[in-house]
């Protein structure tokens, strides 16, 4: 089709013209960022924690003034635990994903150095928390009761009690040595002596948000035993999913039975957790969907009603080419490709405006570069919408007969 007669005619509209190509840059921009930002907080709601989280229930307990027999009471508590019907293992933990806890270290690879290699989370366990939480060592080994040490032992004044093995995960020890075997290497994080790795869990993900999508799975296992008042984390795996709740319900009756002066302030199943902790983003998620739909739907109508204004416009024009021979499928492609032609010059400069909007986001909420995958998709999305839009003013244009067109308006 000849681009001249199309040409001079946006040149002539160049006001109307210059609003549909703003409108479409604009939404561009917008859905390309909004799809972007969607797809990562999806990627963060179904992202695997590596725990079991079918099977596991938890149940936090606070003290009522202060408990000198805290270590000992905690023993007695996981025996009686584990001893519920249904229950495989029971431990107790500093703290649990999807909690919004922050026991945090740096981890370094020498002593001397003053800058960080990485920020870890820490959870502190005995040789049943790989277990209960079902996690998975791809590397090493699990803890022994010799590698454990005591919460009461490493708090006391002066104390030089510290953990001298610890277990990785894979994203971390990748992160510090990369490519190499991590087993038997060592680093500082606790302490002043070294820790030394004995084990790596393919996943386990940080209890928050600490350091974005990058840093989600940076975390160290401490064989550490707390005491209940530490945290309070009473963590069951269960045999059967179905038994959740009533495990819970018994997992509280007997921690109260044990001792009077202490309250349940939490007991969930890892799923409603999971569930609590990522409902923001799936309200945002929902929110940035509904804004891409009216975004769509704004443009749409923007389209609609400029094709609509250009046909009553141009009717004399359109009834003299009709005249001239015109067949109505050269008018329908004349107003598509008119268009197309504004979209394209849309989407070019809606595309510089999504990253210069991505920069924006990156420095503020240091999210992750806006893959080039996402610009073709908001580009084909703006021209098929451009094309459906059109395709009914420019069918009615199309429609006209020459002798009603070329009458005086």
């Amino acid at each position: 089709m000849e681009l001249r007669p199309i040409l001079s005619t946006l040149r002539r509209h160049k006001t109307a013209a210059s609003l549909i190509v703003l409108e479409i840059a604009l939404s561009c921009a917008i859905i390309c960022n909004a799809l972007f930002l969607i797809s990562q907080r999806l990627e963060a709601i179904n992202r695997t924690s590596g725990f079991d989280e079918t099977h596991i229930v938890r149940v936090q307990a606070g003290g009522i003034g202060t408990n000198d027999n805290a270590g000992a009471l905690t023993q007695s508590d996981l025996a009686a635990l584990r001893a519920l019907p249904g229950v495989k293992d029971a431990t107790v933990t500093n703290q649990v994903p999807f909690n919004n806890s922050s026991w945090n270290s740096s981890v370094n690879l020498t002593k001397e150095q003053t800058h960080q290699n990485l920020n870890a989370t820490v959870y502190m366990g005995d040789v049943q928390f790989v277990g209960t939480m079902g996690l998975k060592i791809v590397a090493g080994r699990n803890f022994t009761p010799e590698d454990v040490v005591t919460w009461e032992d490493m708090d006391k004044p002066n104390s030089k009690v510290q953990p001298h093995v610890a277990i990785l995960t894979r994203a971390t020890a990748d992160k510090l040595w990369p490519g190499e075997n991590p087993i038997g290497k060592q680093y500082y994080s606790w302490g002043d002596e070294p820790t030394r790795v004995v084990g790596i869990i393919e996943h386990m993900v940080r209890p928050n948000n600490n350091g974005g999508f990058g840093e989600f799975e940076y975390a160290q296992l401490l064989p550490v035993r707390v005491p209940y008042t530490v945290g309070g984390n009473y963590v069951l795996r269960v045999d059967d999913p179905g038994q959740r709740q009533a495990t819970l319900a018994a997992a509280e009756k007997t921690l109260l039975g044990n001792a009077n002066n202490r309250l349940v302030t939490e007991k969930q199943t890892m799923e409603e957790m999971r569930s609590d902790f990522f409902r923001g983003d799936r309200s945002m998620a929902w929110m940035l969907s509904a804004v891409i739909v009216a975004l769509l739907i704004v443009t749409a109508l923007g389209i609609v009603g400029l094709a609509s204004f250009w046909v009553q416009q141009r009717t004399r024009q359109i009834g003299v080419r009709r005249a001239l021979g015109a067949t109505k499928g050269q008018i329908l492609r004349y107003f598509q490709t008119e268009n197309f032609l504004l979209a394209t010059l849309g989407i070019v400069l809606g595309m510089v405006l999504a990253f210069g909007i991505n920069q924006m986001l990156m420095g503020k909420y240091e999210l992750p570069r806006l893959p080039i995958l996402y610009l073709p998709i908001g580009a084909v999305v703006l021209w098929l919408l451009g094309q459906v839009s059109v395709f009914g003013p420019a069918r009615r244009a199309a429609a006209v007969p020459p002798a009603v067109a070329t009458r005086s308006v």
